[in-house]
């Protein structure tokens, strides 16, 4: 993606957040000309304060335009991540922006084809699932097994060793990744 585009979207993410502050709605806005835009594109988005994280929300599949799923994850980050209580008005020139756009998700059947640092990890198993993206991996310094025993069971609220069972679907992504 360029860099021009990039500068967009990370004013749409601060936009609609300023937007909703004041109005408590979703921003909207018209069409984009740019084709980029009008792609259905799956994204994160992440907030941090400080350096440290003050939220994160996104969604695995492309099902609507990027730039309304900016719009939309941004908000989401703000004010919906349960982890967090909502942005306040005073936080934000603190909060800093990051857009993660995925790409198509592919299914693998050995977990020692996942490349720290490089793939994002989706794991699902009947009703449960969990995601961390690719930075999880080099923010924390963990190793392969520790990364899909972490995301097994503080995210996917499976057992540890999940990954390793067959009927364990795994799915790798990457990301573009890009903040202010």
């Amino acid at each position: 993606m360029i860099n021009n585009l990039k500068l967009q979207l990370l004013e749409l993410a601060r936009d609609s957040i300023k937007y909703y502050l004041i109005n408590n709605k979703q921003l909207s806005i018209e069409e984009p000309d740019n084709s980029i835009l009008l792609e259905s594109r799956a994204v994160f988005v992440t907030l941090h304060k400080e350096g440290n994280l003050r939220g994160c929300i996104g969604h695995m599949h492309a099902h609507i335009p990027l730039f309304k799923a900016v719009i939309k994850m941004a908000t989401a980050a703000a004010f919906e991540d349960p982890r967090f209580q909502p942005i306040q008005a005073h936080e934000i020139d603190e909060i800093k922006i990051e857009i993660s756009v995925l790409s198509p998700m592919e299914k693998i059947s050995d977990y020692k084809k996942i490349r720290m640092g490089i793939d994002g990890v989706w794991i699902k198993k009947g009703l449960h699932s969990g995601v961390y993206l690719p930075q999880v991996a080099t923010d924390t310094g963990w190793d392969r097994e520790t990364f899909l025993r972490s995301l097994c069971s503080s995210k996917a609220g499976l057992p540890a060793e999940a990954y390793k069972d067959p009927d364990c679907e795994i799915y790798i992504y990457q990301v573009e990744k890009f903040n202010e």
